[in-house]
């Protein structure tokens, strides 16, 4: 029997599959680099790696998606955040440890500065380009609330903030900004899986749980992984023999997946799959 289905819901179970697609292409791409190019020490380093162009366009199409995944709630404007969040992280590279850093332990490559300069002008000009487009679509269609008054805003502060950051001190933002931005990302990510879990309007009461596991979870990942930074700044070595890093980011990326697949699974036959409260 054919199960009829809306333009609607099919779009949305695409958007959330691509999200998950996505994920899965950036751990093959991760794993093949490890068995073939030898260990990394962590998921962001694969940048400089020919894993580096699969590493940077999921970040896109997970940030593309998220951006696709209309609704009015707390989620959507926590994921549009989310969205620029993974963007920074895909344009500005991790620092990794090479003779090239000179006096410094770890640097971002000088061969890729152009790259990075290049791409961030021009991912910040479009996101804040986003910013008025947004604005001006949601008053001519009557949309536009304080909610999204309040996403526009962070989105354009988040934005316009790093620029300046970059200008005023781009030492520090080429050391500082990525891992902030992971970071930052997988924090939003947790305030979704949070929501998500305390919605009893809408979600059944087992989805719910498994929101607050993954929710658990990331938040786990992140003591875990700063616990790893306070111990590589105190003169730990956290790469070998065991990669620290790395595993702490695998296990972000596979809370951040199973997050995916639980909404994916919750909202697969609903009539109206936005994201709202």
């Amino acid at each position: 029997m054919r199960i009829r289905t809306t333009s609607t819901q099919r779009t949305y179970r695409y958007v959330r599959l691509t999200i998950l697609g996505a994920t899965l292409l950036l751990g093959v791409a991760i794993g093949v680099q490890g068995v073939v190019g030898g260990g990394l020490p962590s998921v962001s380093a694969s940048y400089y790696t020919p894993a580096g162009p699969m590493f940077v366009a999921s970040l896109f199409v997970v940030a593309a998606a998220f951006l696709a995944l209309s609704g009015r709630s707390v989620e959507q404007g926590l994921l549009d955040i989310a969205a620029v969040l993974a963007l920074v992280v895909a344009v500005v590279p991790t620092t990794v440890s090479s003779p090239v850093c000179g006096s410094a332990t770890s640097c971002v490559l000088p061969a890729v500065l152009p790259t990075v300069a290049n791409n961030g002008i021009a991912v910040a000009s479009v996101v804040l380009l986003g910013v008025v487009a947004a604005i001006v679509l949601a008053v001519v269609q009557g949309t536009f609330s304080r909610g999204v008054a309040a996403t526009a805003s962070v989105v354009a502060a988040l934005t316009v903030g790093l620029a300046v950051w970059a200008g005023v001190d781009p030492a520090s933002f080429l050391a500082l900004a990525h891992n902030a931005a992971a970071v930052a990302f997988f924090v939003v990510i947790g305030a979704v899986a949070v929501v998500a879990a305390w919605r009893p309007q809408r979600a059944p009461r087992r989805f719910r749980r498994a929101y607050a596991v993954v929710a658990g979870g990331i938040l786990l990942t992140l003591v875990g992984l700063g616990v790893v930074l306070v111990a590589a700044v105190a003169g730990a070595e956290v790469s070998a023999p065991v990669p620290w890093v790395l595993i702490g980011e695998a296990a972000a990326l596979v809370f951040f997946a199973a997050f995916w697949a639980v909404q994916t699974v919750e909202l697969w036959n609903d009539p109206d799959p936005r994201l709202r409260l």
